[in-house]
């Protein structure tokens, strides 16, 4: 089961929502791809002010993903370094009681 929690914001530039949601799906498939199994929750919030977009994914594991270097060897392992170019390091993982919660902002300056 997967919770949506969704604010609406008119004004948001064109930008802000394609970086908003390229940072929403890099949260999204790395929960599913690499967190959890077929069966576990998965919960969305966004959150906005006018100033800046925050995604939220929780999961019911504890792993915290982590920022490696770029590497032209792998094929995968760049969501967080691209997480980190779109939210100049405004990003972080927190524990929850039942897994753990990762989120970023996005400016919309």
């Amino acid at each position: 089961m997967s919770d949506f929690i969704i604010h609406h914001t008119p004004d948001a530039s064109r930008d802000h929502i394609e970086a908003v949601a390229l940072v929403t799906c890099e949260l999204v498939t790395n929960s599913l791809r690499y967190e959890t199994d077929p069966d576990d929750p998965v919960r969305l919030l966004i959150d906005t002010d006018g100033s800046r977009t925050r995604v939220e994914v929780h999961d019911p594991l504890n792993h915290h993903p982590r920022l490696r270097p770029i590497s032209v060897e792998r094929d995968r392992g760049r969501g967080l370094l691209i997480l980190d170019a779109l939210c100049s390091g405004r990003w972080g993982v927190g524990n929850l009681p039942w897994g753990k919660s990762i989120w970023a902002e996005v400016s919309a300056a």
